[in-house]
């Protein structure tokens, strides 16, 4: 591995209304897709993200069966299969955020990754699941109608160019799993989002380069763009970004445009930082005992 690394992430909006059935949000939203990653590829990235469940709107904002339609096996549905063709065409990275089943009637909120030879390396599924309505139409955050919490832990997967980690969306509220993935080994966190413009906005650009400060590894950060109708919960407000391990800021997208945002991350930044702020080596676990107990 070399200690450079081009990271790719991909903000892009949801341009079909929610009425249209689901193979047609697939079939164009797959088809931007490729494109965008084609661009990132073209444009050096070495590791490329996409945003969470790609391919449609951000459905949980109501309540239909219709939408388990969307939902495909992994590794072995159409969506990973193609997109393990495009990374070994193009020799890139690939976190694809998709809707999984296992069996019959059981989904998760998940993400594949996929290595740059096009093999399968592996998925993380979302752990912390919202249930939160929003707006004056009855939507919201009905996540827990979709999906059933993570039950993987927190995986760290070797790629050709780094070793990653996943957190999904409203995973990153929370501080626990952030740091099991940095004592897994990862060097870059990536958290494919679907967020709106109100309660949560101005923690958008804190709490993950908190998370990056804390573990002394990179985080990217994806966020849709848009207004999503018929729905209209809110502005998915883009600003995708990519934060080193001192929380600076190294790249970051538009509030409203589809963008490939691209952004360096330096492995030996890492190491510079985890030798300065020794926050690993001062942890006290034997003093945490509580944090696993069902408190208050």
């Amino acid at each position: 591995m070399g200690n450079k690394v081009t990271i790719g992430l991909i903000q892009a909006k949801n341009e079909v209304h929610g009425d249209e059935p689901v193979h047609v949000h697939k079939e164009k939203a797959i088809e931007k897709h490729v494109s965008m990653m084609r661009e990132a590829a073209a444009k050096g990235a070495q590791i490329i993200c996409l945003q969470e469940i790609f391919y449609g709107p951000y459905f949980c904002a109501e309540q239909s069966t219709k939408w388990y339609e969307a939902a495909e096996e992994i590794p072995d549905g159409p969506t990973v299969r193609q997109f393990q063709e495009l990374a070994k065409e193009l020799g890139t990275v690939l976190i694809l955020p998709i809707y999984e089943r296992v069996g019959i009637g059981t989904y998760y909120n998940t993400a594949a990754v996929i290595d740059a030879d096009g093999s399968y390396l592996g998925k993380y599924r979302k752990q912390h699941i919202p249930h939160v309505g929003v707006g004056e139409k009855g939507c919201g955050f009905w996540e827990k109608y979709y999906f059933k919490p993570g039950n993987l832990g927190y995986p760290v997967f070797e790629t050709a160019f780094a070793k990653i980690g996943v957190y999904i969306c409203y995973d990153r509220h929370f501080p626990e799993g952030a740091r099991l993935l940095g004592l897994n080994g990862a060097e870059i966190i990536f958290n494919p989002s679907a967020t709106v413009a109100g309660l949560s906005e101005y923690l958008w650009k804190l709490e993950q380069p908190a998370h990056a400060v804390a573990n002394g590894y990179y985080v990217a950060a994806i966020n849709r763009v848009g207004v999503e109708e018929p729905w209209a919960m809110g502005e998915f407000y883009g600003q995708s970004y990519l934060v080193d391990p001192r929380g600076q800021f190294v790249a970051i997208g538009s509030r409203d445009r589809d963008e490939v945002i691209i952004g360096e991350m330096d492995r030996n930044l890492i190491h510079q930082v985890r030798d300065t702020w020794q926050f690993y080596r001062d942890r006290r676990p034997e003093t945490y005992e509580d944090m696993v107990k069902l408190l208050p």
